[in-house]
């Protein structure tokens, strides 16, 4: 087990297991890190969460509640809560901020302003609390997710947006390699749980007013914030996806 306290030789990992399976990555992290939790919010998420309650009964979940998400979001949160006897922890927004933010600008400004205030009161700063309490986090992003924030992602790195000089967070990605092909190859193979708005041509799925359905053919991130540059289209969550010029 890695205490938090030791130097972890990410560059050295990250080159050892860049090439290894989504169960051997989540292994080694499940096994190094006992302060350590996957981010739960969707299809990716939830096979990573199968594919942990086959490693171990002793592992940990949290998801972001926006107070935003669609109603087939939050049977989806409570049909996997129960399917695997897990405990699912919510983070909330912070209500007053909230609060400041809509009456102030109403409930639909980002459709002027762009996202980016919204996703940080009601995502990223729930985001931060929690990841404040951990030593490590797993998350579901895979390198094909977004043609030009997430092709460069490694399966295990230092946390670059929420790490600070007093707390080295590290970031696994197991399924950066993996196709939503291979995802959804997993999902029925083993009927995993997903969300049923999938079925309705949902692909990447986040709050109701910032995601649509997208038509065949389109890539799946161009139903998430359809009205904002393509390049762009991270909430805060995975910042450093995003390759300032």
């Amino acid at each position: 087990m890695v205490a938090a306290q030791t130097k972890f030789d990410v560059a050295a990992l990250e080159a050892e297991y860049s090439q290894k399976s989504p169960r051997e990555i989540l292994k080694f992290a499940l096994e190094s890190f006992d302060n350590i939790a996957i981010s739960f919010s969707g299809a990716e998420d939830v096979v990573l969460i199968d594919i942990a309650s086959k490693i171990t009964k002793d592992f940990r979940v949290f998801t972001l509640d926006t107070a935003r998400l669609h109603p087939e979001t939050y049977q989806f949160l409570e049909e996997v809560r129960k399917h695997y006897g897990i405990k699912i922890e919510v983070m909330f927004p912070d209500a007053a901020e909230v609060q400041a933010m809509v009456e102030e600008k109403g409930m639909f400004s980002f459709y002027q302003d762009g996202h980016k205030e919204c996703c940080g009161i009601r995502k990223v700063r729930p985001l931060r609390r929690k990841l404040n309490t951990l030593d490590a986090w797993i998350t579901g992003q895979r390198k094909d997710q977004s043609p030009g924030t997430r092709n460069g992602i490694p399966v295990i790195e230092k946390d670059g947006a929420f790490s600070t000089p007093d707390h080295e967070l590290i970031k696994f990605n197991p399924l950066a390699n993996w196709s939503s092909a291979q995802v959804w190859e997993y999902i029925r193979a083993l009927g995993v749980p997903y969300n049923k708005l999938h079925e309705r041509g949902f692909i990447s799925i986040g709050c109701e007013p910032c995601t649509r359905a997208v038509l065949p053919n389109q890539h799946e991130r161009e139903g998430r914030w359809w009205w904002e540059e393509a390049t762009q289209k991270e909430c805060g969550l995975h910042s450093t996806n995003v390759k300032n010029p």
